[in-house]
């Protein structure tokens, strides 16, 4: 159910909202027609692609394809949820935000949130009160120090230490008010086995403050000082806290990682510091644990590329094939950084310096490459037994080489490692892919005039999808001739199939609410097919003509159905064949006539 006054507050701090003077706090934008460019901030480029429309109130990046209204901007920026943009955007405008009744399990919850948040951050506080202000921070002081990490890099992080007595920080925070299990809930206390009362989680660890997206602290890791198991110890999952949607240092790295075009993904979070102390920003942690979807998708809002640094033992190199495979299989395009003496990034920094560690970053291996050699350097090459289990490992990653002068090369590479016949390779590589696939020359020839054809059919339907947006009732038309699902792009059939509803609701479109109720990538079309009006040929002319290519492209569907349903009819012997073969007689008349 809509909600009136929410919807009403949203519609006025859009109206209220400059998107060019947004924008242009944070991009240098110059005006070229109805429209401003510049460049982009969500991936390092230097001619300029991203689009302002002020007239719409979106931004399109034809670089990146990112795209959306004043809100989505800002809540990329400032990697923030869309409604918390909508919120921080009001109280610049001194809007105030309506209040709704809200149930009892959610004043519950949002006060369980807010004791937990209240907790951590005094958590945080004593922890780095520990190290930089009494005798109990001398001995992590000095571990941190022969790690490479000053003061300068402690205040940015947070860091402290937590004192070797059991209770030191339970006691202090139960004088304060804070109760038992409350501690136990966040993570910081457990109760004592015998006896009564807690002890604190974290004891005599350098503690390593944990943040959100919004740089709010969520939860702790811990390195122990000296022996002891185990090694690092983080906080347990509360409700504030989801390892799984948190990447380490994402609210530091976010800009720089936009800026760089890729993500530094590492395994924990003394790496992570390490390389930011260094002057190398755009590093983030997956703390030590799998890399999950969820965290991909993050790192995707911000560039399209992440490389991975993680340990060069073989635990390291086995989790780094899984974050490939997750990386590529959420759309990015993945690299991997090999350490040349078998260190994690934090050893290898500190042993070489920043301009090490950047030509490591510079001669990152692309995700071929890095299959080919790992599978390369394990292979048992003094046997034939050995050759042959090795090429078998290497078919799959072969099959997956699209470019044929990039497979042309990596057969013979292939060959030349393993002291095997070229041709018996090609033999291997045909059998695994199946007798029916065609050659990787003529795939890539087939591909590039489907992509054509494709390309141009989806540029017409952005025309008349910005036509739709500007005058709503001329939906009627586009759909009597031309249904939305058979629109080139799902994305433009579910934003037509929107305005359709909207039109006979009576209701006119929103950039606010375009971006409420629909998923990001229609959004991003619509975003789009506003910023690619060139004002170089009549609104209605472009229109006509649009509409006119996606008419015969629906017709040539439906040639292709009736033909297939007539000789369907004509092996069977049935009547329905003649009316088959006058409707398909009629599509032609038409097809020729446009």
């Amino acid at each position: 159910m809509r909600n009136e006054a929410m919807d009403a507050f949203v519609e006025r701090v859009r109206t209220d909202s400059d998107i060019v003077s947004v924008v242009s706090s944070y991009v240098t934008l110059k005006k070229k027609g109805n429209r401003y460019w510049g460049c982009c901030p969500f991936h390092h480029e230097n001619t300029p692609s991203f689009s302002v429309v002020p007239e719409q109130g979106f931004f399109y990046c034809f670089g990146c394809h990112v795209g959306g209204n004043v809100f989505k901007f800002l809540s990329l920026m400032e990697n923030i949820p869309y409604f918390e943009a909508i919120k921080m955007q009001a109280e610049k405008l001194n809007i105030p935000l309506p209040q709704r009744e809200r149930s009892a399990a959610e004043l519950v919850r949002d006060k369980k949130v807010e004791e937990l948040r209240r907790v951590q951050e005094m958590a945080q506080t004593f922890f780095h009160n520990c190290l930089t202000k009494t005798r109990y921070g001398e001995a992590a002081k000095a571990y941190l120090a022969g790690r490479g990490i000053g003061e300068e890099t402690i205040e940015a992080f947070g860091i402290g230490c937590a004192p070797p007595a059991w209770d030191k920080l339970s006691v202090a925070f139960q004088k304060r008010g804070v109760k038992p299990a409350l501690l136990e809930e966040s993570g910081l206390a457990a109760k004592r086995q015998k006896g009564e009362g807690h002890y604190d989680r974290f004891r005599d660890r350098v503690i390593i403050p944990i943040r959100d997206a919004r740089g709010r602290v969520v939860a702790f890791g811990g390195r122990i000082l000296g022996d002891g198991e185990p090694k690092y110890l983080n906080s347990p999952e509360t409700l504030i806290f989801n390892k799984r949607r948190l990447l380490f240092g994402l609210d530091r790295a976010h800009r720089a990682i936009a800026r760089a075009g890729f993500a530094i993904v590492v395994e924990g979070y003394m790496d992570a510091i390490s390389v930011a102390a260094a002057g190398i920003e755009n590093v983030v942690a997956s703390l030590g644990t799998a890399f999950t979807v969820e965290q991909a998708k993050l790192l995707l809002r911000y560039a399209s590329e992440l490389r991975f640094c993680y340990d060069s033992d073989a635990a390291g190199q086995e989790a780094t094939l899984r974050a490939l495979s997750l990386a590529r299989t959420a759309g990015a395009s993945v690299k991997v950084l090999r350490l040349p003496d078998g260190k994690d990034p934090d050893e290898y920094i500190r042993k070489h310096g920043k301009d090490a560690f950047e030509k490591v970053i510079e001669t990152a291996l692309p995700f071929i490459e890095y299959r080919m050699v790992r599978v390369l350097e394990t292979a048992d090459r003094e046997s034939l037994q050995g050759r042959l289990d090795a090429l078998s490992a290497l078919l799959p990653v072969l099959a997956e080489v699209r470019s044929p002068a990039e497979l042309d090369g990596c057969i013979l590479r292939t060959a030349r490692e393993l002291t095997l016949d070229e041709g018996l390779i090609r033999a291997e590589l045909g059998r695994a892919a199946g007798a029916s696939a065609p050659p990787a020359a003529a795939r890539e020839t087939t591909r590039r005039a489907f992509k054509k054809a494709d390309d141009a059919l989806r540029r017409a339907g952005r025309v008349v999808l910005r036509t739709a947006w500007r005058d709503v009732p001329v939906i009627e038309h586009i759909a009597a001739l031309v249904p939305f699902e058979s629109f080139p792009t799902r994305e433009q059939a579910q934003a037509l199939s929107w305005l359709h509803e909207l039109h006979r609701s009576g209701e006119t479109p929103t950039d606010a609410r375009a971006q409420a109720e629909l998923p990001e990538e229609v959004v991003a079309e619509i975003s789009c097919a506003l910023a690619e009006d060139t004002d170089t040929m009549d609104a209605l002319e472009a229109y006509d003509d649009s509409l006119r290519r996606l008419r015969k492209g629906y017709l040539a569907q439906l040639f292709e159905e009736h033909t297939r349903r007539a000789d369907a009819w004509e092996k069977e012997n049935d009547a329905r064949f003649l009316q088959e073969l006058a409707e398909i007689q009629r599509i032609k008349n038409e097809m020729e006539g446009l």
